[in-house]
């Protein structure tokens, strides 16, 4: 149970000499920027790699409030921080409707960005002419679009997905599987008598002979259950099974087909070996893996996402042809529609950790990292708190200090942090439950007492709502590397995918890839 709680665990931020940033400071910090922008000369060069970076739901006040977020648990100037991916030279913002939606889902917006076309809400991999739905199979495969992950397969590159999320979310499912319902991750959740497929099947089926490209070379991140028959115990969850109704296994059958290695907690991963020639699939929880704050509690263990970065590329980097690897911050999105800010940006600085270490380890020169969000949430970070003020605490105006804090017009204090819509604010009254019934539209308490920066604290909301929704705004889209200038202006969300095949085409060593194909 998630409930608000006043006991303070928000670290203690040091107040920053801000005093010392008078107009000389600011002036010079200008000129140092100029000049650092005038030394970008564009990468004409064809990319080798590349590595896409999704953080789900990652807005921009998103990303505002954890770069600020990690500056201050940091005992940092939390405002003039930066996160890994915000130090990547270019800059562009993406337009995330769908085609029949104004505020989309993850499962177009995911299309858009590796495949290059737009569709519709609830599909992936699927032209838009297709229903939501659509129970026959051959229709569904007559309107696939390939993504990049299968043409880099196409190409002989070595390919790799990692998520936070089960690996047949949305998301991830995007790079390899072709549906016209999201939900019908497993065989049991497609409807009787169609012909369709489900998603994790896809990921053993969709390649191998006669198929597009050899398999996936790494698979990192959740939904087990999605994998296992139900006829066999989980091996880290007691008194739970997998939950297919076909029978297959389908964990062992990426090990026999692909010459793979299966693991689910941390001591398998860690004993991996990237230079086995095995590939590698990670299936770390039943459903989504832990949030980041939660993860060191998760009984068999979970990599950080940056520790899965870092794998999947020691494994993929061994293909001299290179490499796609996606990885997304999957829970980001999650901890936003439960309306709880804090694990919602301290995924978002676990992700920033996962593109600093993939920035480490690569060559600028020949690796093109992307970085951007399906869409966004209806975050804000509003009032007028004073500079250093905590990013999750309530306001305090410049020349006050806590508990003098700025009140609404009921008398209260109101935090810096909260949204539009949503479960809202709940009382933390014994036994009860921050994900039951939306509580009534408006204030529901006096908050002088408890500590907003609690990580079980829920913000208010708005409006009520069974769940926090998605926003519909643009969200950023941050690069480096081959072919980034690319990335400029206010873009389609399908033009991301563009790019990087744009960066991958062309001859190496002489020779054409094939990776310009689209079907």
């Amino acid at each position: 149970m998630l409930c608000a709680a006043v006991t303070a665990t928000f670290a203690t931020a040091a107040v920053p000499a801000f005093a010392a940033e008078d107009a000389a400071f600011w002036y010079q910090d200008g000129q140092a920027a100029l000049a650092e922008a005038k030394r970008l000369h564009p990468n004409m060069r064809r990319a080798k790699n590349v590595i896409f970076f999704v953080g789900d739901g990652m807005g921009v006040s998103t990303v505002t409030a954890a770069r600020i977020l990690e500056g201050q648990l940091q005992n940092r100037d939390g405002e003039r921080n930066q996160l890994a991916f915000e130090r990547l030279p270019y800059l562009a913002l993406s337009k995330t409707y769908s085609v029949n939606q104004q505020t989309p889902d993850s499962a177009p917006t995911m299309t858009a960005m590796v495949s290059g076309i737009k569709t519709n809400d609830g599909m992936f991999g699927i032209a838009p002419a297709v229903q939501r739905g659509e129970k026959d199979g051959a229709v569904i495969d007559a309107n696939k679009v390939a993504s990049l992950l299968q043409l880099a397969e196409r190409a002989g590159r070595a390919t790799g997905v990692v998520t936070t999320a089960r690996v047949t979310h949305a998301t991830p499912g995007a790079t390899y599987a072709h549906t016209s319902e999201r939900n019908w991750e497993r065989d049991t959740q497609v409807p009787a008598g169609a012909t369709a497929r489900d998603i994790a099947s896809q990921l053993i089926d969709n390649f191998g002979a006669g198929k597009v490209g050899d398999g996936i070379e790494v698979v990192l991140g959740g939904g087990r259950r999605e994998f296992l028959p139900n006829t066999l115990n989980d091996p880290e969850d007691a008194g739970a099974k997998g939950r297919r109704g076909d029978g297959r296994n389908l964990a062992a059958e990426f090990e026999r087909k692909f010459n793979g290695q299966f693991v689910w907690d941390k001591a398998g991963f860690d004993n991996f070996d990237p230079a086995s020639g095995k590939r590698l699939l990670g299936l770390f929880a039943q459903s989504h893996m832990e949030y980041e704050h939660d993860r060191a509690n998760d009984t068999g263990g979970e990599p950080s996402i940056a520790e899965m970065t870092g794998k999947a590329i020691e494994v993929l980097k061994h293909n001299d042809k290179g490499f796609f690897l996606m990885v997304e911050g999957g829970r980001i999105d999650h901890a936003h529609h439960a309306g709880n800010a804090y694990r919602a940006l301290t995924d978002t600085i676990a992700l920033s950790d996962a593109v600093r270490k993939a920035m480490e380890m690569t060559d600028p020169e020949d690796t093109l990292i992307v970085v951007s969000a399906d869409h966004s949430h209806v975050f804000t970070i509003a009032g007028y708190p004073k500079r250093g003020n905590p990013i999750l605490g309530k306001v305090v105006t410049p020349g006050k200090n806590a508990p003098d804090y700025a009140l609404a017009q009921d008398g209260n204090p109101y935090t810096t942090v909260s949204y539009a819509n949503g479960r809202g604010y709940h009382v933390d009254v014994p036994g009860d439950d921050v994900y039951g019934a939306p509580v009534a539209a408006g204030r529901v308490a006096d908050m002088r007492s408890v500590d907003t920066t609690d990580p079980d604290f829920h913000q208010e909301a708005l409006v009520p709502l069974s769940a926090e929704t998605h926003a519909g705004e643009d969200v950023a889209i941050y690069a480096g590397g081959p072919k980034a200038h690319l990335f400029h202006g206010t873009r389609e969300q399908n033009y991301i995918f563009h790019v990087m095949q744009d960066a991958f085409r062309g001859k190496h060593g002489g020779k054409d890839d094939g990776a310009n194909e689209h079907d």
